[in-house]
């Protein structure tokens, strides 16, 4: 019999909703459990805390793989905090542990001590706030391992939803599109799809840049100068199946939907708001692309939640079943 995979689960700030929905986590095991072994990477005194404040009584263990798991206890790798943490009231001093639960489940990932790694959302402002550059999970991932390129994509809602370009202001998305980055990314999802989701010849949307993907030129010339000619040397080059440059505005349409397995929208809002209106609360990101699997929830940290007992584990649960799912694909 092969052992079952074991998933670590970071906890995020600290703050925030993550401790929250980890000790949720509990809840699921009493119901149908995850066919993994979970350890939650976090600070033990922070979780005993917080569940105290939920008014929950809950059974925390020191993560030991030789132990066999139970489905009233909580396995913890314990990383202490620098300073208590209080719901809802972030402190940048905390900022460099939530970046340690981040180093210590990718370690444990490139080790083969974890099978893949689940991340609850952080606050990019109050990393930067500690004197640290950080603009997301996907960026600093792909720093730690070395990564040249890596593709953010959000599921559900029966869509999946890949992006050329994530954390920039608009007025500097029009010079990121380049052709490089375009066919680094393609080939990314392209081969992603049939690693993580076992769909050998996937079918690809791509959208256009500007309005009804640049109306022959005279809304922009980016689909004619750069994303075409990459279409073109793909699908020619490689075999893929790449339907566009496509208008936003009518690619999430059902008829062009079923023609395809995923989308490429060219900068985050551009593919997000449809994605998060069909899934919202039980969406996933997906990093494609890493040397590891990693997935995380679709939703921030939530402070004005934070131990109030209404943060929805949806989004966590999904993404630790496909992180399952992709570990043991």
């Amino acid at each position: 019999m092969r052992s079952p995979p074991v998933i670590a689960v970071t906890v995020g700030e600290p703050a925030g909703i993550g401790p929250d929905i980890c000790l949720r986590l509990l809840d699921r095991a009493r119901g149908a459990s995850f066919a993994a072994r979970i350890v939650v990477l976090a600070d033990r005194l922070l979780l005993a805390e917080r569940a105290a404040l939920l008014q929950r009584s809950v059974r925390l263990r020191d993560w030991d793989p030789s132990l066999p798991p139970r489905a009233d206890t909580l396995d913890v790798l314990h990383l202490p905090l620098a300073v208590a943490a209080c719901a809802g009231r972030p402190d940048p001093a905390n900022a460099p542990q939530v970046l340690a639960l981040l180093d210590r489940a990718l370690d444990g990932c490139r080790s083969g001590e974890f099978a893949a790694m689940v991340t609850a959302p952080v606050h990019k402002g109050v990393i930067n706030d500690a004197g640290i550059d950080f603009t997301g999970h996907t960026e600093y991932l792909a720093g730690q391992t070395g990564t040249a390129r890596v593709v953010m994509m959000l599921a559900g809602g029966g869509l999946r939803v890949a992006l050329l370009t994530t954390h920039l202001p608009l007025k500097e998305v029009p010079v990121a599109v380049t052709a490089v980055a375009l066919d680094e990314t393609l080939r990314i999802l392209h081969g992603e799809m049939a690693r993580k989701y076992g769909i050998t010849r996937p079918r690809i949307l791509v959208a256009g840049l500007n309005p009804h993907a640049g109306e022959g030129g005279y809304l922009g010339r980016e689909e004619i100068e750069v994303i075409i000619p990459v279409l073109e040397r793909l699908r020619s080059e490689e075999g893929m199946t790449l339907l566009g440059p496509l208008p936003a505005d009518t690619m999430f349409s059902q008829p062009v939907l079923a023609r395809g397995d995923c989308v490429l929208a060219m900068y985050h809002d551009q593919g997000l708001p449809v994605l998060k209106y069909a899934s919202f609360g039980h969406g996933i990101n997906v990093t494609l692309g890493l040397p590891i699997i990693r997935t995380s929830v679709d939703h921030g940290t939530a402070l004005d939640l934070a131990g109030s007992g209404q943060a929805d584990p949806g989004s966590l649960f999904v993404a630790i079943e496909q992180a399952i799912e992709m570990a043991c694909r």
